[in-house]
């Protein structure tokens, strides 16, 4: 081995380390005492070994050639195995509120017992792979540091959403686009997952599964292996194709904004994570996929997940929302003041009534969120502003048939959660749409899982906001019916031009969606096309045509999705707006028949007989062929040919220069063995609905 590096290490708040290289040459040998372990998935394809030489590596193989590796451990132990065995594991699940009705799942498993009191599970499906570490210590465990160190071969390319505060990296709310990049030229700062790499004609996503009580995991590019390791695992890879895992410390001391009254951590401890007793930590999953139609289906997340601890979870009611915040609470031609006040929601609710929504969102400013909380006070401070009379609001509700949620803050929640859950839910509200989390820590982890059980003993359903990537939570707690964690439509109020809006709805929903679902917040009815978008904070506009964002309610998985408009704008166009509100928001079946990364995609859903097809471009202007073929299914026709009522929304004709055009069109009869051509605006889209004659 011949080795000359120069290495300069810069410690701040953030953790990262930062490499700068004068000549590498490295040949590294594992050890010739390593033994290999491998295991494989169920068609054959992937294989995994793990050998144990200097510390544990993961090798993965797909279709017969080397993909990547992953040198894994836990507080720089080397973790060399004891003993080893394989077994078939298979999820067989109902899934409530998930992209279908029902996950079956089956993969290999590779135990392995390793020195001390550590153990790993290796698994490899025909989706991909899986590993987790797990301590039998009945003591207090210290984790000061895993390691997850990914190699690929090459300089590939890669999706990656970086934080988006450069001081505390750790702190943010995990909204950004996605920066498509050679490895070589990523940025010198934490992505948060998932993250995607391009290996010849197959793709490796990057998640995490069955997160609890430890810190959320991100990744960044490093050209050199750190310090420690020396040249390990590096043998045949050339510099540019690695991703670290690095951490969030745990929170030593916190303090609180003013605003909001949100808490913030403002000192932290040399350690990542501590608890006491046996346990698993959470499952690193490198989902493998041969086409891009195959990630927003990919279930190895969820599957992954730990099962429900909700018994009944019958009560947890998904629907579609009339929302104030994105529309600035902007009605018009009504005899009161719009704003924040009883009138305006009494106003939402009867909207939602009118056209068969079910919930009605109370965001921010039902209370006062400027000014901290004293002390008694129930909920952390969750007492009414006085233009809302909250009981007749939820009074009203109720007489429509309409559910009342309310914004709060997690720590204000936090804080006074056994109070203010017994205070709401005895008024009536059916949940919390809870914001401004802004970290994924291990105590802000065990924060949102504490949240979720607590709320879910009073049948209060949760919309986290604010929040970090999902990690099948909403398996173990159905009552969590949806999450941020995305670039959605909020941004259109403070982005700029050079945004690009329609590239970011035609990539995040094959990456992030892999992870769960979205609170994109769909429905603009002011639209624009990439020439004449303007921003207006008041008065909102969406990039790409009003088609565009009829597709998201079907294109995204999304079971507590909101109408973002105002009401009125709604009003304007009844026939649209009973066409976005009466799509399902949960479904039996989701398949994606046609789509690339970054450029289009083609999502088919069904709810019992009926199916939903939407689809969705970014600025390229094209034209989907779409056959139906697939309606072929024997689940749904065993026998004889099914005939459909067809009913398309589509694109206008003059969509290309005013992104409002559109057109919904009765199309008649439609089987199987029909084809269609649709014509796609620029950043446009259409929803076709299928309805089974009988």
């Amino acid at each position: 081995m011949i080795l000359i590096i120069h290495y300069t290490m810069e410690t701040s708040s953030s953790t990262l380390r930062h490499f700068s290289l004068i000549v590498l040459t490295i040949f590294a040998a594992v050890s010739a005492t390593a033994k290999e372990y491998t295991v494989k998935s169920p068609n054959g394809r992937i294989a995994v070994t793990v050998s144990d030489g200097d510390g544990l590596l993961l090798s993965v193989a797909h279709a017969d050639t080397s993909l990547f590796s992953v040198k894994a451990g836990m507080n720089g132990q080397k973790h060399r195995v004891r003993s080893a065995k394989t077994s078939t594991v298979t999820t067989d699940t109902d899934a409530p509120l998930y992209r279908q009705s029902h996950v079956t799942l089956t993969g290999r498993q590779l135990n392995l017992r390793l020195e001390g009191q550590w153990s790993m599970q290796v698994r490899a499906y025909d989706e991909g792979i899986a590993y987790r570490f797990a301590t039998a210590n009945k003591g207090e465990t210290i984790v000061n540091d895993e390691k997850a160190d990914f190699c690929f071969p090459g300089d590939p390319k890669a999706w990656l959403a970086y934080s988006t505060n450069k001081e505390k990296p750790f702190a943010m709310a995990f909204q950004n686009t996605y920066h498509e990049t050679q490895l070589s030229q990523a940025q010198d700062m934490p992505a948060f997952l998932p993250a995607t790499i391009q290996l010849g004609g197959t793709k490796v996503t990057i998640l995490e599964s069955d997160l609890h009580s430890y810190p959320g995991m991100f990744l960044i590019a490093s050209p050199l292996p750190p310090p420690e390791e020396g040249a390990f695992a590096v043998a045949t890879l050339p510099l540019g194709g690695r991703l670290v895992g690095v951490f969030p410390h745990y929170p030593k001391a916190m303090s609180y904004y003013r605003w909001r009254g949100m808490s913030y951590v403002s000192e932290t401890e040399d350690y990542i994570a501590r608890s006491t007793g046996a346990r698993n930590y959470p499952w690193r999953v490198m989902a493998i996929t041969e086409s891009d139609t195959e990630m927003p289906v990919n279930n190895l997340v969820y599957a992954l997940a730990e099962p429900t601890r909700i018994a009944d979870c019958s009560w947890v009611k998904p629907g579609k929302v009339a929302w104030d915040w994105w529309n600035d609470w902007n009605l018009r031609g009504v005899p009161f003041e719009a704003g924040i006040n009883t009138d305006t929601y009494l106003y939402y609710i009867d909207f939602a009534a009118r056209y068969g929504l079910d919930y009605v969102v109370l965001d921010e400013g039902w209370y006062d969120s400027k000014s901290l909380p004293q002390s008694g006070e129930v909920g952390g401070g969750l007492n009414t502003i006085p233009a809302i009379d909250l009981p007749r609001i939820i009074s009203h509700a109720k007489e429509k048939g309409i559910g009342i949620v309310l914004w709060t803050v997690f720590n204000v929640l936090d804080e006074h959660l056994d109070e203010a859950c017994q205070k709401y839910s005895a008024m009536g509200v059916k949940g919390f749409k809870v914001d401004f989390l802004d970290r994924n820590d291990q105590t802000a982890v065990e924060m949102a899982e504490r949240i979720a059980d607590r709320c879910a003993k009073y049948h209060l359903m949760l919309d986290y906001h604010g929040f970090y990537t999902p990690t099948g939570l909403s398996r173990t707690y159905p009552n969590v019916v949806n999450y941020e964690g995305v670039f959605g439509m909020e941004e259109c109020r403070w982005a700029k031009k050079e945004t690009d809006m329609p590239l970011y709805d035609v990539t995040f929903p094959f990456i992030r969606m892999m992870a769960g679902q979205v609170d994109f917040t769909p429905g603009a009815m002011r639209n624009g096309t990439r020439e004449n978008w303007v921003e207006c904070y008041q008065n909102p506009v969406s990039m790409g045509t009003r088609c565009h964002q009829a597709a998201c309610y079907v294109v995204h998985d999304s079971p507590f999705t909101m109408l973002c408009d105002a009401p009125t704008n709604y009003e304007q166009e009844p026939d649209y707006t009973r066409f976005i509100a009466q799509i399902p928001v949960i479904w039996d079946e989701t398949r994606i028949l046609y789509g690339e990364l970054g450029k289009y995609i083609v999502t088919a859903r069904r709810k019992g007989n009926d199916w939903y097809i939407a689809g969705q471009t970014n600025w390229d202007k094209r034209t989907v062929k779409l056959s139906l073929n697939f309606l072929n299914s024997p689940i749904i026709s065993p026998t004889t040919p099914v005939a459909y009522t067809a009913t398309l929304l589509s694109d206008g004709i003059n969509a290309n220069h005013n992104a409002q055009d559109y057109s919904i069109t009765r199309l008649g009869t439609l089987t199987a063995e029909k084809s269609l051509d649709i014509a796609l605006a620029s950043g446009g889209g259409f929803v076709l609905k299928l309805q089974q004659q009988h």
